[in-house]
């Protein structure tokens, strides 16, 4: 019997356990490190490396956060 709190979500997750088996992934020109595929709404990421690993789903309105935090240079990436 599967441990009931392994399955819950965190909260105020919010979003659907999206199939992304036949995604359209894309890369950027750069490189394959990071792939993004828009699915039923959403923006799915992962780490190109390693597409079997978790893949993180954004909101439309936290993408375009992120995105603009990656732009002002909020994230340290070095």
């Amino acid at each position: 019997m599967a441990d009931a709190t392994a399955e819950r979500q965190p909260r105020g997750w919010g979003k659907p356990d999206l199939d992304l088996s036949d995604a359209d992934w894309r890369a950027s020109s750069q490189g394959a490190d990071v792939q993004i595929a828009f699915v039923e709404g959403f923006i799915a990421m992962r780490n190109g490396r390693r597409p079997e690993s978790p893949s993180l789903v954004f909101a439309p309105a936290e993408w375009r956060a992120f995105v603009r935090g990656a732009l002002e240079g909020r994230f340290d990436v070095t």
